[in-house]
């Protein structure tokens, strides 16, 4: 994760923090409103491919925004194991950095201007990024995905 950070030029300081139970609670242990803990999310297409949504922590993904913005019918949140195979990462820890295939990424509008924490590839650690910098970075799709 880190050194796809690098190469994409991004200023990511991963931290260590013990386990959490919840979003609202790995926010608490980070310092941070469950707002700025960006969830990265695996989203498979009809097709078999798949992209990334990044969420706040305090929103839920809409499923008729993505559709409207991906431009299709059909999108669907595969299983734990479908979601490693696409990406390298297990859930909890999934991040669009370092990813095993680098997926188009849509990010919600509500995390630009923030200082976000999102997955870091292992279970304990949260990786502390710039989401505008990030979005640049992954060249994010911006828009309205959640609700």
């Amino acid at each position: 994760m880190s050194a796809a950070a690098d190469q994409l030029g991004l200023a990511v300081e991963v931290v260590e923090r013990p386990a959490a139970e919840s979003l609202e609670q790995a926010a608490a242990l980070l310092g941070l409103d469950a707002s700025s803990v960006v969830k990265s999310l695996v989203v498979k297409r009809h097709d078999g491919s798949f992209l990334f949504a990044l969420v706040p922590g305090d929103r839920q993904i809409s499923w008729s925004k993505l559709r409207s913005v991906v431009g299709v019918n059909k999108l669907s949140m595969p299983s734990a194991e479908v979601a490693f195979a696409a990406t390298g990462y297990e859930r909890g820890t999934i991040t669009p950095l370092g990813s095993s295939t680098a997926w188009p990424v849509f990010a919600d509008e509500r995390i630009l201007g923030l200082r976000v924490a999102l997955g870091a590839g292992v279970h304990g650690r949260s990786a502390l990024v710039d989401a505008d910098a990030l979005v640049e970075g992954l060249s994010a799709t911006v828009a309205d995905i959640s609700d």
